[in-house]
């Protein structure tokens, strides 16, 4: 069994130039609703977007897109999927053998955030975390015992917790990601998917401002 920390990675180039370039696609495309093409200029990019965030014409978000790789559980995934307007590839138990070597022959599981785990597991456990350690390797072994039972993958699933590691790659437009991030980085979704989104939302505005500055993490 093998235990590590939730993460995520952004696909979508966003150096300085790539950044830029999504900025002034957006502008490109809000100017043509007003045939306003002729005053493009430096710097005017982040101007207008900013200015049709504030006005809420959010559909012209629209016309840019971004790609993550989220490395979380199943309880996570089956929270994002939930967002219609966006493409999702997930790694799939029904065709994935976790006996096999390329997984180590293990099953990996994903930390809950809230036990506050460094690396590794702690000597010292309490009731909760003990449990949860103890129901993993149990499903762990049982999933294997189906496997030598000749049971197939997507049959021995079955016996996987929502623990379990899972990669997807979430692709969504500018204003997709907007709604995604005001609903799971929030106090009131659930921590595993605050600790996983926090961090994104963070980079974001650091490399987005205009487009994520203004998503308050306490909504």
């Amino acid at each position: 069994m093998r235990l590590i920390h939730q993460s995520y990675e952004i696909l979508t180039p966003l150096n300085d130039w790539n950044a830029g370039r999504i900025m002034e696609e957006l502008e490109r495309s809000t100017r043509l609703c007003y045939k306003s093409e002729d005053k493009i200029d430096t710097g005017t990019a982040d101007k207008l977007v900013a200015s049709i965030i504030s006005r809420g014409h959010h559909a012209m978000l629209e016309h840019q897109s971004l790609r993550v790789r989220f490395i979380t559980d199943r309880g996570v995934t089956h929270e994002l999927v939930r967002h219609r307007i966006a493409a999702f590839a997930q790694e799939s138990t029904r065709y994935c053998n976790y006996a096999d070597g390329k997984f180590g022959g293990e099953c990996t599981f994903i930390i809950p955030s809230w036990f506050g785990w460094d690396d590794g597991v702690p000597d010292i456990l309490t009731i909760d975390q003990r449990a949860w350690h103890n129901a993993m390797l149990e499903a762990e072994g049982f999933y294997f015992q189906m496997l030598d039972a000749d049971a197939k993958p997507q049959e021995a699933r079955a016996v996987l917790p929502n623990s379990l590691k899972t990669e997807i790659d979430v692709t969504a437009n500018i204003r997709e990601w907007r709604h995604i991030l005001t609903l799971r980085a929030a106090k009131a979704a659930h921590p595993q998917m605050q600790d996983l989104m926090r961090p994104l939302l963070a980079k974001l505005k650091d490399r987005l401002p205009i487009l994520f500055g203004d998503i308050g993490e306490d909504q």
